[in-house]
């Protein structure tokens, strides 16, 4: 046997005495039972000593501001085609994925580099000039770690990091993430006044668009050559904890967890915003989508023919070129199958 397999099993048999040690086992059940009990329908209400709290009825809370606009979408779904929009609206600040790892805050990290395929987009950062203060609250772990968070999610520093941003922002703030899909529950209770967009793609259209190398990643052996450059793996990875079929033991082909992913993302945007629109809706018809969206959003429709100059009618159908509709339906339909099954157990 080979050293490294003797320290494993050395590890294994000292996490197996742990375990079944009474005093582990006592401490364990302890503290489940401590973190499931009930704190009581109590609430912070405002004491009797005047002194102490005037002013605190008038003083403007930022998370309860009415005009903060959050956009959800998965990456490739034409989110920056949305942000850009906003981008560029007079009065508004328009902010690109705040917790992207490339920290837009801070211009030793954030680099000069933008993806060809944003068209009329030179650069992420500039509405981040000046607020290198975020960095106090700045967590890289966000991308990756804590993707799901219900409304109850302890979380002061996401949300003071947030709320930075909205007191920075010059005018009207609107926050345009990829990774808060499944925090909307989160985000709806700390910004109880905010709206939210969520914007959606059709999903062989944008599993087309996720892969880097069609070549290698053919329909035929993706399975063995998958390369990872949209955190399908890394999402998969941390969500598989309230979501087990995204574990990769369980779900090997990547397309399904891009499916798997794909239509929860969906199923949780459809639930929590107050307006969901497709890519194929805002390019294909922009005058009556950025219409309706605007009017949600009270913003003057002057901006309608500015904003749809901005937006090209992509080609449709392009995930013909990786598969036919046989290729995905197959795989498609066992992932419905498994989602009906489990959302009605959970429910």
């Amino acid at each position: 046997m080979s050293l490294t397999s003797q320290l494993k099993n050395r590890v294994l048999e000292l996490y197996l005495r742990f375990i079944n040690n009474e005093k582990a086992q006592q401490c364990l059940h302890d503290s489940i039972n401590l973190a499931k009990q009930d704190l009581g329908n109590i609430q912070n209400n405002i004491i009797p000593y005047p002194e102490l709290t005037s002013g605190q009825k008038d003083k403007m809370v930022t998370s309860e501001r009415d005009d903060i606009v959050f956009i959800t979408s998965r990456f490739r779904s034409g989110s920056t085609l949305l942000w850009n929009i906003f981008r560029n609206i007079e009065g508004i600040t328009s902010y690109y994925e705040p917790f992207n790892e490339r920290r837009w805050f801070d211009k030793d990290t954030r680099g000069q580099h933008v993806d060809a395929t944003h068209i009329g987009v030179d650069d992420y950062s500039r509405e981040y000039d000046g607020l290198e203060s975020l960095n106090e609250n700045y967590n890289e772990d966000w991308i990756r770690t804590g993707l799901f968070m219900d409304a109850n999610t302890w979380a002061p520093e996401m949300k003071s990091y947030i709320c930075e941003l909205i007191n920075k922002a010059n005018g009207r703030p609107v926050l345009q993430f990829n990774r808060i899909d499944f925090r909307l529950p989160w985000l709806k209770q700390n910004f109880p006044n905010a709206k939210f967009i969520h914007l959606y793609r059709h999903p062989r259209e944008q599993w087309y668009s996720f892969l880097t190398d069609k070549k290698l990643m053919s329909k035929d052996n993706v399975e063995t050559t998958y390369r990872d450059a949209f955190y399908l793996d890394v999402w998969c990875k941390d969500l598989a904890k309230h979501f087990p079929f995204l574990d990769q033991r369980q779900t090997p082909h990547p397309y399904q967890r891009f499916y798997y992913l794909w239509k929860l993302s969906y199923l949780y945007g459809e639930q929590q915003c107050h307006q969901s629109l497709s890519f194929e809706q805002l390019t294909h018809d922009p005058k009556h989508t950025l219409t309706e969206l605007f009017t949600l959003l009270n913003i003057d429709n002057k901006h309608i023919e500015q904003a749809s100059s901005m937006l090209k009618k992509p080609n449709l159908h392009k995930w013909r070129q990786y598969a036919d509709d046989d290729w995905f339906t197959t795989l498609e339909l066992e992932c419905e199958q498994n989602l009906t099954t489990f959302l009605n157990i959970t429910r």
